[in-house]
């Protein structure tokens, strides 16, 4: 798990590729306040395969990663979590869309959109908000080097990303993702939890 300083003394946490298993039992070496008001749990990968072709090996990678991850990463932030603590789950439009060969990713990530309704009416108690955000076609150097790796398969070029086309006639930025993080995770949100918020060019919604 690792960390990153943010506003209010809080630290964004992300889940890391073991699971419960790896590093999720140091989520409080850096926080010598006791004390956490912001969980960013941020965690996506999947292999591409249409049905016919889904290993178990794949799908456990998976599963673990985006799913497992994700709820013991938050769990062991929840004795740290303050009252009026913020926490963000990253989804995907994937979740949404059917796409092919993307199905336990796009399970995995309708998960995480579960897990945020639940846990903001299990939190909302404590003051704490849960809200999932979930991003649409992005340019990052991983839908690159898909695209770069088949270039022939309309499937997996299409799956990458940002060759989805959106109303606002292009793909996102990492750092528009990044700042409706910070939104979500600051007091200018307060009276939002449970939401979904699509950063997406409106590619699921028009």
């Amino acid at each position: 798990m690792s960390g990153e300083r943010a506003e209010r003394d809080a630290w964004l946490l992300f889940p890391s590729p073991g699971g419960r298993g790896s590093s999720a039992h140091r989520a409080e070496d850096p926080l010598r306040s006791g004390r956490l008001d912001i969980v960013v749990a941020n965690a996506g990968v999947g292999d591409f395969g249409p049905l016919g072709a889904i290993t178990e090996e794949a799908y456990e990678r998976a599963t673990s990663i985006n799913l497992k991850g994700t709820v013991f990463t938050v769990q062991k932030a929840l004795p740290l979590l303050s009252a009026g603590a913020s926490v963000v789950l990253l989804s995907s439009s994937a979740a949404l869309r059917g796409a092919p060969g993307l199905g336990v990713y796009a399970a995995t990530k309708a998960a995480i959109r579960s897990l945020a309704r639940t846990w903001a009416a299990e939190l909302a108690g404590r003051g704490i908000r849960v809200n999932a955000l979930t991003p649409g076609p992005v340019a990052t150097p991983g839908g690159d080097g898909l695209r770069a790796a088949f270039p022939q398969d309309e499937q997996i070029t299409a799956a990458a990303g940002p060759a989805v086309p959106t109303p606002l006639g292009r793909a996102g930025h990492p750092d528009e993702v990044a700042a409706t993080a910070l939104y979500l995770a600051s007091d200018q949100s307060s009276f939002t939890t449970g939401a979904e918020l699509y950063v997406d060019g409106g590619a699921t919604q028009l």
